[in-house]
């Protein structure tokens, strides 16, 4: 429920709408990029202009949106940003409040070793670890559900040890990756798909055979 999101957060990043209103949040998990991206290039190789993932998520969410064509569907990426430059949602504060991931902040740390340092959070989810990506939002404001229940994300990292252990990695190691694996996982990113991650932007559409 919309209600959720918003009771964590300070009113500038409320999202706009009642508080019953039904919400869906998006994760890509590791198979995403053989299943959904690869074919979605092979198919649309001339009409990509951007980023191909960007897009791919984009075409897969345009199709839900036409499963429901007597509903409303408001659909928000987690890339896009407001005027403000905010972003339109906090997608990890839309996981772990949905249930999907949890997320582990500098709060969840008792004994805080890092003094005047910035730490950012992290997500884990309890199959995928760190392998694994929230996409987007996908808000019906015409169903209200009132009486839906509120799931807690599974808490894998639950030793102090551990958490400050991944939010070590993750906040200053975090291109070795060694922070997604700070739990036992059922799948991680392919070998191909880890190469195209780590390449920068401007240099993944040649790797995906695709000219500049």
């Amino acid at each position: 429920k919309v209600g959720w999101y918003n009771a964590v957060l300070q009113p500038a990043f409320h999202l706009p709408y009642p508080d019953d209103t039904l919400a869906f949040v998006v994760l890509s998990s590791p198979s995403m990029f053989d299943k959904a991206l690869k074919p979605f290039v092979n198919k649309e190789r001339l009409k990509i202009i951007r980023d191909p993932v960007d897009q791919c998520i984009s075409h897969h969410l345009s199709r839900v949106k036409e499963k429901f064509p007597d509903q409303r569907v408001d659909v928000m990426f987690d890339y896009e940003m407001l005027p403000s430059r905010k972003p339109k949602f906090l997608a990890q504060t839309a996981a772990h409040v949905a249930g999907a991931a949890y997320y582990y902040q500098r709060k969840d740390v008792k004994l805080d070793p890092w003094g005047k340092k910035k730490i950012f959070g992290v997500c884990i989810h309890p199959k995928y670890g760190g392998w694994f990506a929230i996409r987007g939002l996908l808000l019906f404001p015409d169903i209200q559900v009132p009486f839906l229940e509120q799931p807690s994300p599974v808490d894998c990292v639950s030793t102090e040890e551990k958490r400050i252990e991944l939010l070590e990695q993750f906040n200053f190691h975090w291109q070795d990756g060694r922070y997604r694996d700070i739990i036992e996982v059922k799948e991680r990113y392919s070998e191909e798909q880890k190469a195209y991650f780590a390449t920068p932007p401007a240099e993944r559409l040649r790797l995906l055979g695709l000219s500049q």
